[in-house]
């Protein structure tokens, strides 16, 4: 089956998720898989598999969470992973084909890709699900693809203001990022389901029912050692970075390492995730 058909909708999203976007988080995988590992913990604590069951994870990016529920589900049907990104899903592969992992991975737009109906007994997603231009249709064509009774378990990120490490660093960065008009706080992204009452009309509209959000502070870290090429290879930061000069990176370098130094302890930079952790069930 071929990409092309389903991209239109969502084609902003494929462009930067093929592109260097994707690339990026590729070529850092191992080390984004650790600093987000206390989340995908908080994934599975809200929603364990259960042995039979069969799991969709959106927005699998890498694969990493796929992987780990179908290491819990080695005897039942495969877990499958859908992402934009063809070089996500390419590290994907290859990962599960290392760890012969009982998974498969579909590269697609999962707002509008051809699900088999109800097939999934269960769906999540580690930071996937804000990136649809259309998240009602999207979350209606999760919902068709769901079992009855089906589970959903989303972690996604709160505000900016519920996430000063992000913040601030974008802040000390201003001057070297492009001008951009006012941000629609709507529109694909990071953000885009960070608000409670947001997730609620989008998921009640798009048929799903018995709707918890939790809020949740989750701890997370990475070496110190990385924080120069963590700020200087994603999102709007790194985008930028990569369209300096040497000089212009370096001064932005300069300019936003300072910002982290109330979040470092001995060799390790420390922050606080600050998510929802949606669930939903197919009524």
């Amino acid at each position: 089956m071929r990409l092309g058909r389903f991209l239109d909708a969502n084609q902003q999203q494929a462009e930067i998720w093929n592109g260097e976007g994707g690339r990026a988080w590729v070529e850092g995988r191992a080390l984004l898989d650790r600093m987000y590992q206390p989340v995908l913990d908080s994934i599975l604590a809200a929603c364990p598999p259960t042995v039979g069951d069969r799991l969709l994870d959106v927005g699998c990016g890498a694969g990493a969470v796929t992987i780990a529920y179908a290491r819990h589900l080695d005897s039942g049907p495969a877990c499958v992973g859908i992402d934009l990104s063809s070089r996500m899903i390419e590290a994907a592969r290859a990962r599960c084909e290392r760890e012969k992992a009982n998974a498969s991975f579909i590269q697609g737009d999962a707002q509008v890709y051809p699900f088999e109906e109800a097939s999934f007994d269960l769906l999540v997603s580690r930071f996937g699900v804000m990136f649809f231009d259309d998240p009602v249709r999207a979350f209606a064509n999760l919902r068709s693809a769901a079992k009855p009774n089906a589970k959903a378990c989303f972690a996604v990120w709160r505000g900016p203001a519920d996430n000063a490490f992000m913040r601030e660093a974008e802040l000390a960065a201003a001057p070297f990022l492009p001008e951009a008009p006012a941000p629609n706080p709507n529109a694909p992204g990071r953000f885009a389901l960070s608000k409670r009452e947001r997730i609620e009309a989008v998921l009640s509209g798009s048929g799903w029912g018995r709707i918890e959000i939790l809020s949740v502070d989750i701890p997370c870290s990475f070496p110190l050692c990385d924080l120069d090429y963590m700020f200087t290879s994603f999102g709007a930061i790194g985008a930028a970075f990569r369209q300096l000069d040497k000089d212009s990176q370096a001064q932005l370098i300069e300019k936003v390492r300072p910002v982290f130094s109330k979040h470092i302890v001995g060799e390790e930079v420390r922050f606080t995730a600050g998510c929802w952790i949606i669930l939903a069930h197919k009524v």
